[in-house]
């Protein structure tokens, strides 16, 4: 732990990414490029220093309050900072501090820090016998202090944990679905030490998807109608709204202009027809299976698990440590809300992982409280 006393001041999007190049576990929403595509949202690259060493870093996104000017600043998991070495009761007031003058509200981060993992057998397993009714009645398979420490940390400076809800209402999801690509012990697996992870049954369709004469390809920008296309049936099929073509050609072009190859578009066809379609992204030894969808013809080819199988391989040959299958909730029970996409997730190999979560500090408390009730009136 250093005692050493931190300064805190702004930093160019190229200072910043060049601090984050070779860092292990930074998430592709803390690249200074993600503030280009988050509409609505203005970027602020922050730097922790000790000495004249860069030691850390933050993309911080402002929104603007209505008429006021003053911003809600959240920081999507981040900082970029070795909370161990520089506890958040140093690091963290030189932040609020700033922020506060440069007229922030309130302060919304989310350390992409673990706190908790359960093993997908072991999920999967409670989940069959029904018994258990949450996570935290499974015993997991590893426990990490330091994620418990920076929790106490956060909130005896004032921060409140948010509860992402059911919907992840508040931000990121507090609970994470994730393939590990690599043994508890570092080493890295091959392809069949991550389908042993697989159930038997998704196993099975996996490698049946193989052998189905899917062509699979990489795609580009242009291509990004063809995905939008599958996408917009999968929305009215699950009866969800879904974003405008424009968000995805501006989400690929804008991350592999900054780094080429981070951003993946994939399709598996069959007969010249799309069946499914995935965007991938990768930020150094992390990636993320971001967005998927499907059409409703030749489903029995299982053209999704093709892809899955696809991004896997690509993410081991890049070196990446885990292929992050987005948000699910701590529910043991299949029949409850997202208790089905908890099982399907697991089933494809994924541990459930218990991350810090979002807190958030108000800096101006009646404006922060004005927000909140704004921005739930909008969400009507």
């Amino acid at each position: 732990m250093s005692t050493s006393t931190l300064a805190l001041r702004s930093i160019t999007p190229e200072e910043h990414t060049s601090f984050l190049e070779g860092r292990s576990g930074v998430s592709f929403m803390q690249r200074p490029e993600w503030a280009a595509v988050k509409g609505g949202w203005r970027g602020e690259s922050l730097g922790w220093f000790e000495g004249e060493t860069l030691v850390g870093a933050a993309l911080v996104l402002h929104r603007s309050m209505p008429v006021l000017k003053r911003t809600l600043a959240y920081l999507p998991d981040g900082p970029v900072l070795d909370f161990e070495r520089y506890p958040a009761s140093v690091s963290l007031p030189p932040l609020t501090a700033h922020l506060k003058r440069h007229g922030a509200f309130a302060v919304r981060l989310g350390p992409a820090v673990d706190r908790t993992v359960w093993s997908a057998v072991d999920v999967r397993k409670a989940m069959g016998a029904g018994e258990l009714k949450q996570l935290s009645e499974l015993t997991p398979a590893a426990s990490l202090p330091a994620g418990d420490a920076l929790a106490a940390d956060l909130a005896a400076l004032g921060f409140k944990h948010l509860d992402a809800g059911l919907d992840f209402a508040a931000g990121q999801p507090e609970y994470v679905a994730r393939v590990p690509l690599v043994s508890a012990d570092g080493a890295a697996l091959d392809m069949d030490g991550v389908l042993a992870l697989f159930s038997q049954s998704a196993r099975r369709e996996t490698r049946q998807s193989l052998k189905a004469d899917l062509e699979i390809e990489v795609g580009t920008t242009a291509d990004m109608g063809r995905f939008h296309a599958l996408y917009s049936t999968t929305a009215d099929r699950q009866d969800f709204t879904g974003r405008p073509l424009s968000y995805f050609e501006n989400l690929h072009s804008t991350l592999n202009a900054a780094v080429p190859g981070s951003c993946t578009l994939y399709f598996a066809s069959f007969g010249g027809k799309d069946l499914a379609t995935a965007l991938r992204v990768r930020s150094g030894d992390l990636a993320w299976y971001l967005y998927g969808a499907s059409g409703n013809e030749e489903r029995k080819r299982n053209a999704p698990k093709a892809l899955q199988h696809r991004m896997l391989a690509d993410s081991l040959a890049e070196g990446c440590l885990s292929l992050d299958q987005g948000g699910v909730t701590p529910t043991l029970q299949r029949g409850e809300a997202h208790g089905g996409l908890s099982y399907f997730k697991t089933s494809m190999g994924c541990d459930v992982v218990r991350t810090e979560g979002e807190w958030e500090l108000p800096l101006r408390r009646f404006l922060a409280w004005g927000f909140e009730k704004y921005m739930a009136f909008r969400a009507r």
